[in-house]
């Protein structure tokens, strides 16, 4: 008795889930797709900072040119506790062997700036300094979420447009959606951008202004796929 109420049970499923697919099949609809995009320009700009002991007769210690790096960088207007962090947290120092016989000390930074103009600003105040092991470390744009939202519904409103388009011929009207489906691949941070474009701005003829760097803009894009129940 159990396992025949068990099959009939089964079967009633069965039929209810053949009998809703047909409904769904039964239905009118037009299904169309949607893509739209934009360009950005990144407004956090990651730059990667190493100071290593200076190997020379007048050796200049970390710690003498972290206090110069930061003079240099209070004075062009940065918040240091805000956009300069130490990138190795489990300690302070990393120590590296030099002829393998003396063991000197680094200590890894990463700097978070606004625009490409203070990343140039940057650049040449450290270079001053003899800090040149400094490199574009990722870009990002901060209202990357709210970009993304006003994307999609662009891409629905465009989706719409082309069902309308489509049925108009046809004498048909496009009804509610019965079924959306976002396509769109998440926005991931750019790691170490290989294509950054320099160039440097008109010099004055007393001395060389800083660099103004063109970042490549990113692209966001979203895509969605609808579909739409028609009627007469």
């Amino acid at each position: 008795m159990k396992t025949l109420f068990t099959f009939l049970l089964a079967s009633t499923w069965t039929m209810t889930t053949l009998a809703q697919s047909k409904n769904f099949l039964d239905i009118p609809y037009l299904e169309t797709s949607a893509r739209v995009d934009t360009l950005v320009t990144p407004d956090k700009i990651f730059l990667s900072i190493t100071i290593q002991e200076k190997d020379s007769k007048g050796r200049k210690s970390v710690e003498e040119q972290e206090n110069k790096m930061a003079n240099s960088l209070r004075a062009l207007g940065i918040d240091l506790e805000k956009q300069l962090v130490i990138k190795d947290l489990s300690s302070n120092f990393k120590k590296y062997f030099l002829r393998q016989k003396e063991v000197l000390k680094s200590k890894q930074y990463s700097l978070m700036v606004r625009s490409g103009k203070k990343a140039g600003e940057v650049m040449m105040a450290l270079e001053k300094l003899g800090i040149a092991n400094t490199y574009l470390e990722k870009t990002e744009y901060s209202k990357m979420e709210e970009l993304e939202l006003e994307l999609k519904s662009r891409a629905v409103a465009k989706a719409k447009k082309k069902a309308v388009a489509l049925t108009a011929p046809l004498d048909q009207k496009v009804g509610a959606a019965i079924h959306i489906m976002d396509t769109s691949t998440p926005y991931y941070p750019r790691y170490n951008q290989p294509r950054m474009e320099m160039k440097t701005m008109a010099m004055d003829a007393s001395e060389a202004q800083p660099l103004d760097i063109d970042f490549e803009k990113i692209k966001v894009e979203t895509s969605v796929n609808i579909k739409f129940e028609l009627s007469k």
